[in-house]
């Protein structure tokens, strides 16, 4: 992929985040605001601002990138024929836009058959967009333009982790988490997809998570991967489905925490 492919690939990206944002903010903080559940175990929360804001990013994509295939939390698959593929979730922490939290953010991804290339996370009520591909790596908000680096490496047990949920995952996984907890000198819960952008912005070093979707997941594997850091499986492997997640500042205390992650799937502590 050649540089000017590239650079029209970080506008169109862009061009998708100032779409979504006075769509979502339209709706954030309202009174009145009623939301779906889209599951019958749980709660799994959608509203008319995650909807609109997908489909304004799939228009911008319609007149943009009409070749390239689009994945979407709310409307699903649309093929395409690039072999490039967006991956678009309007709101991420839909539980939090509801609540007032500005934890919530637009997460738009483009991916190839390898995984995701290019990532932004938009949190529009900050003004804050997190960006990260093709070797660049950047944070614009209130504070102005700068470049992202996440941390250099700390022992585990100076680490702070972020998680959304203290409740994670199946109860396995939720021991496994704890056993990482326990280690590390700061635990701090209710991020969603901030989180993610507070390890590119080098703050904090390890973001753990279950049960994700590809949508959850990739836009913060591009940023985080161009900001220096590491996102795996809780196996080391490709995280860009979904599933277990787990996002390291550096490969120090990925391996260190790999390790507690994996001592106690095999029943050890």
């Amino acid at each position: 992929m050649d540089q000017a492919t590239q650079a029209d690939l970080i506008r169109v990206a862009h061009l998708l985040a100032d779409a979504a944002r006075p769509v979502t903010l339209s709706h954030f903080r309202t009174s009145g605001l009623v939301a779906d559940n889209k599951a019958k175990a749980h709660f799994d929360p959608v509203t008319i601002a995650d909807r609109a804001a997908e489909q304004v990013m799939r228009d911008v994509l319609a007149r943009e990138r009409p070749d390239d295939a689009i994945f979407g939390e709310e409307f699903g698959n649309t093929d395409g024929t690039s072999g490039l593929t967006w991956v678009l979730d309007p709101i991420d922490g839909t539980r939090a836009f509801l609540a007032g939290a500005p934890t919530w953010g637009v997460l738009i991804a483009l991916s190839d058959a390898s995984g995701p290339r290019l990532g932004v996370i938009d949190q529009p009520y900050i003004g804050e967009r997190f960006a990260g591909g093709f070797g660049q790596a950047s944070v614009t908000g209130p504070m102005g333009t700068a470049q992202l680096a996440t941390r250099q490496s700390r022992t585990l047990d100076q680490a702070i982790l972020l998680s959304t949920f203290p409740e994670i995952g199946t109860k396995a996984e939720m021991a496994a988490f704890q056993a990482v907890s326990e280690r590390v000198r700061l635990t701090r819960y209710g991020m969603d997809c901030y989180g993610y952008a507070l390890l590119a912005a080098g703050q904090v070093d390890l973001v753990i998570e279950a049960g994700l979707n590809a949508y959850d997941v990739q836009a913060p594997i591009a940023v985080i991967v161009a900001a220096g850091g590491i996102v795996t499986d809780w196996q080391g492997g490709v995280a860009h489905d979904g599933g277990r997640i787990l996002a390291a500042a550096n490969a120090d205390v990925h391996a260190a925490a790999l390790s507690v992650l994996q001592m106690h799937d095999m029943g050890e502590s």
